[in-house]
């Protein structure tokens, strides 16, 4: 059996923490407002809380099923966990960090250092590195103990922006190259979107909402959770640098072209993410000349959701990609949108960020 089966009961302060879901393989979400129970949730799951009851099975392993005594302890649920403040060993080298554990064999560990390109900074310890570069680190130990379940508990909730836009290309390539099964507790809407093919909102211990991120966008449950704006993360490649033209040319793996501010010190050919916000991306009803935006597509209008005081349109482009775009709702009663309807989006490469 594929998966993870959850059914689990745990007592916290103020309410009862009760899940009961059977999520699908690949990367799940979790959502919801401070004190949700989120953080539980994956301490539970990874054994740290003890008066955890009921059944957790994953890829088809037994890990908990309290009716039979059933009760695996941490260090033996093969599950990494990656908490919001990496934990690292302030005196164990990159590399004494990524090899901690009995499970870490050599191969795995060169494996998690090559994925996270961490090889220049093996020698180097916790104190001298970047928060981006602990989390890589923390990351990186995970993998390498080879883990039937990541799970990731706000990993960027500590970086600043900039930071936090470095390490999450870092988060697609691992869920890209290792296919885990993953838990991922994250207050972002983008991330969400790029990351999971399902999210899981939570409010006061109990599962409010769940399901295919996108098909969730009007949701009130996630809508209350969308407080950072919603992004578009789209992973590709550098494809060409005009230096006359003052643009870089890149290619997401769907196969949509973008032109972007030129950024000549990325190499061609190198993995990047494109985070384009869904209030930049430009909707018409009818096709568009003379723009000054570089990058115009023709597509259609897929779902219209109220999102909070704005509308948020999920648009199909007819080159075989999507994009959100966020639009006011006077905007969709002037232009007549509607789930079906013939649209033309437009976004300027300076609306476009590399990551």
């Amino acid at each position: 059996m594929t998966g993870l089966e959850l059914d689990l009961t745990l007592p916290l302060p103020g309410f009862t923490l009760r899940v009961a879901t059977v999520l699908p393989e690949g990367l799940t979400a979790v959502m919801g407002p401070s004190g949700a129970g989120k953080t539980s949730l994956l301490e539970a799951i990874a054994g740290l809380r003890p008066k955890a009851r009921g059944r957790f099975v994953v890829q088809g392993t037994i890990l908990l099923d309290s009716a039979r005594g059933v009760a695996l302890a941490p260090e033996k649920r093969r599950i990494g966990y990656v908490p919001q403040d990496a934990g690292l060993f302030p005196h164990l080298s990159v590399l004494e960090n990524v090899r901690f554990g009995a499970r870490a064999d050599p191969v795995a560990v060169a494996a998690a250092i090559d994925t996270l390109e961490l090889r220049p900074l093996v020698a180097r310890l916790p104190g001298s590195l970047s928060g981006g570069e602990r989390q890589r680190v923390a990351l990186a130990r995970a993998l390498a103990t080879q883990p039937l379940l990541l799970l990731l508990d706000e990993p960027l909730a500590a970086l600043d922006l900039e930071l936090r836009e470095r390490v999450l290309p870092w988060l697609l390539r691992v869920r890209e190259a290792w296919s885990l099964q993953c838990l991922y507790v994250t207050h972002n809407a983008g991330e969400a979107f790029a990351a999971a093919s399902h999210l899981m909102v939570l409010r006061a211990g109990r599962i409010e909402a769940e399901g295919d991120p996108r098909q969730m966008l009007g949701a009130a449950a996630f809508v209350a959770e969308a407080r950072s704006g919603i992004e578009n993360l789209l992973p590709g490649r550098i494809v060409a640098h005009d230096l006359a033209g003052g643009i870089t040319r890149a290619r997401t793996d769907a196969g949509l072209e973008l032109a972007v501010t030129l950024a000549a010190e990325r190499e061609v050919g190198s993995r990047m993410t494109l985070a384009v916000r869904a209030e930049d991306v430009l909707v018409a009803a009818a096709p568009v000349s003379g723009l000054s935006a570089r990058n115009a597509y023709p597509g259609r209008v897929v779902s219209v959701e109220r999102t909070g005081v704005d509308v948020t349109l999920r648009c199909a482009l007819e080159a075989g990609s999507e994009l959100l775009a966020r639009v006011t709702p006077a905007a969709v009663q002037a232009l007549g949108l509607a789930a079906g309807q013939p649209v033309w989006l437009a976004v300027k490469s300076h609306s476009v960020r590399l990551l």
